[in-house]
């Protein structure tokens, strides 16, 4: 368990005037300016953090604020928020201000969450190690030589680094639980449309969800609890009730957990983290749980289901970014079709390009029926496989990555290898369904190792409360 205080613990000092919101959001101000070799913000809104704690205090004394009063976040650079800059770690978008707030973000500022800055990311969540971004690469608080994970690494290492008590990221393929691993962080992608996607500069709209990084589980589901519910600004939000996922974190009751043996057994996978993991799996059945392996036959299938989706759906997304509206424009054309093609050359980075490219390839006319279409029915029998496991457990276990945080700039030039980071978090993305890694360990050299687990899709509320048991196992 993190030896930081919960938010909880932290809005109990302020209610008994043993802290102010000012003097938290003091704390994180230095801690970011220590921070800043990190390169986890692109902005810190300092003063505008400051002038919104010392109103939120006027509000405590009153007693008239809301249930966030005092919870410092970072928001990942592809949320928008108005008035305020997003530009999706992309040099395309040079200079964008927005003119409306995300949805996810107003609710939290509703009930008093103070945004205290704006987080570095792979372009567009285009990445796995947080390098690909035009504000250059993020580095792990615990080794600054070594990536903290991607897409959402900026706002990992704000957590993980003290700067704020929570943040915001987005997980199209793992980039929320995937970080959350490599930095030693509790990381929730919820069900596919329970948190609504307005205000979120899109990848893959299919696949796009807003997650939550934390030290603690019950931050995670207060966050969650005031972020989730319908929109009608999103017509792909689920209209379900949310429930009070803070308030139903302690159920004890034994679970039937499902792990797919090839996912520990696997020479990828680094020694370490199949102990660590093991040694888990080990103390639940200790603990009265069932934990059993099961047969998954698409394990090899997900990683080129998902890439092949999601280059597509970007493809469509990224074509809207041309120069004509906003954002960067090429200073080197002299036609309208030099212009677009000059701005998108120069503007986009490799990595974003390269799935562009890929993406327009699998929609062209002679491909479409031969990748796309063919990705699609393979969606949909992941998707009903996995379900199926489902019917029988309450969850599937498995590591959230493969090893622990490696090194800047070892995979920066094999694109696969950098993607195999993704094996174990895209069947949640393929499937909708809600996921959560948590720290179960290090390994020799002090490096965090994350256990992912896989609930049912709006099945938040049970895999909340028993990640939050076993966040207190000793």
């Amino acid at each position: 368990m993190s030896s930081s205080p919960s938010f909880s613990e932290i809005r109990h000092s302020i209610l008994n005037g043993a802290a102010s919101c000012a003097e938290w959001v003091e704390k994180y101000l230095e801690n970011i300016e220590a921070g800043r070799h990190l390169n986890a913000l692109v902005e810190v809104y300092a003063d505008e953090a400051r002038s919104r704690a010392v109103a939120i205090d006027q509000k405590i004394a009153k007693g008239e604020a809301g249930k966030l009063a005092g919870l410092v976040i970072t928001v990942k650079d592809v949320l928008v928020h108005r008035d305020h800059g997003a530009q999706a770690g992309s040099k395309i978008l040079e200079g964008f201000e927005s003119q409306f707030t995300a949805t996810a973000i107003d609710r939290l500022l509703k009930e008093d969450a103070i945004i205290i800055g704006r987080a570095n990311c792979d372009e567009f969540g285009m990445g796995s190690s947080n390098e690909n971004s035009a504000f250059g690469p993020v580095k792990n608080a615990i080794d600054e030589s070594r990536v903290p994970g991607g897409s959402s690494g900026g706002s990992a290492v704000s957590v993980q680094a003290d700067m704020c008590q929570i943040a915001l990221g987005t997980d199209t393929g793992g980039s929320v639980r995937q970080p959350a691993s490599l930095c030693g962080l509790v990381g929730l992608k919820p069900s596919y449309s329970r948190v609504s996607r307005y205000g979120l500069i899109a990848y893959a709209s299919s696949f796009d969800t807003i997650g939550v990084f934390g030290k603690h589980v019950e931050d995670v589901a207060l966050t969650l609890e005031v972020m989730a519910g319908y929109d009608e600004m999103d017509s792909t939000s689920s209209s379900l009730a949310v429930p009070a996922y803070s308030k139903q974190l302690h159920n004890s009751s034994s679970k039937r957990i499902a792990y797919i043996a090839e996912t520990l057994e696997s020479e990828g996978v680094q020694a370490e983290v199949k102990a660590a993991v093991q040694e888990k799996i080990n103390r639940l059945r200790k603990e009265g749980h069932t934990v059993e392996a099961v047969a998954f036959p698409y394990l090899d299938y997900l990683l080129p289901t998902y890439y092949i989706l999601t280059t597509a759906e970007a493809s469509a997304n990224l074509s809207r970014f041309d120069g004509v509206r906003y954002g960067y424009r090429s200073p080197n054309a002299s036609t309208l079709e030099e212009m677009y093609k000059k701005t998108r050359s120069e503007g986009f980075g490799e990595e974003v390009k390269r799935r562009i490219l890929l993406g327009t390839f699998v929609l062209s006319a002679s491909y479409y029926d031969a990748y796309y279409v063919k990705a699609l029915k393979v969606r949909r029998m992941i998707k009903e496989a996995t379900e199926n496991i489902l019917t029988s457990y309450d969850f599937l276990l498995t590591p959230t990555s493969p090893t622990t945080a490696y090194k800047l700039g070892a995979k920066t030039k094999n694109p696969i290898e950098m993607y195999l980071g993704d094996i174990y978090t895209v069947q949640a993305s393929v499937c909708g369904l809600p996921g959560i890694s948590l720290p179960v360990g290090t390994d020799a050299e002090g490096l965090p190792i994350g256990m992912q687990l896989v609930g049912k899709r709006f099945g938040e509320e049970e895999l909340l409360a028993f990640a939050n048991q076993i966040e207190k196992m000793a």
